[in-house]
């Protein structure tokens, strides 16, 4: 299902379709994207663990309505998936219960690195999630993962410091974007 669509990109839900399981397993298999995210259970490690990875995801935003979600980036020329893109209520210091605060997010096959689709989707979703009223979204980042940082600031988000509010407690870079005016 598409969920938005960009000048390159069409943002959808990942499927159980064989290609994107491989691709979703090239993607979180790899330490060099691994190694910056918080989440249990990665680097996975068998390509059978693509699956159960996708049912988190689903279970995640089962009762957001399309609203949140962990979507797959295409590229709209080649088709490949270029990454994922999340929008999904921050969990709180227990790293589990959600919270008011809303998280944008992203991660990027290396091959898809450097074309600026991360802000390129990143930048639709956050008009559609303004628009529901959101008054503002955050990006957190672990110290250290400068790509990602770079992107915030693309997309005009302020830096706030290293907070210890979400995920468990774990010290992250925070960025904040407010809604328009």
């Amino acid at each position: 299902m598409t969920v938005l669509s960009t000048e390159r990109l069409v943002l959808r839900d990942w499927t159980d379709d064989p290609a994107d399981l491989a691709r979703l397993y090239d993607i979180y298999s790899r330490t060099e994207i691994t190694r910056w995210l918080a989440a249990s259970g990665l680097p996975l490690t068998d390509p059978a663990q693509a699956v159960d990875r996708l049912q988190i995801w689903r279970d995640r935003h089962a009762d957001h309505g399309g609203r949140y979600g962990t979507w797959a980036m295409e590229v709209r020329d080649s088709g490949v998936v270029a990454g994922t893109l999340i929008l999904k209520p921050l969990p709180g210091a227990d790293g589990e219960t959600p919270t008011d605060d809303i998280e944008i997010g992203w991660h990027l096959h290396p091959d898809a690195w450097g074309h600026g689709y991360a802000t390129e989707a990143a930048r639709a979703v956050l008009a559609r999630e303004f628009a529901t009223g959101t008054p503002r979204v955050y990006a957190v980042v672990s110290p250290g993962n400068g790509p990602s940082m770079a992107v915030c600031r693309r997309l005009g988000m302020t830096h706030v410091g290293r907070r210890t509010d979400w995920y468990a407690g774990e010290e992250l870079e925070t960025f904040v974007l407010a809604a328009p005016a």
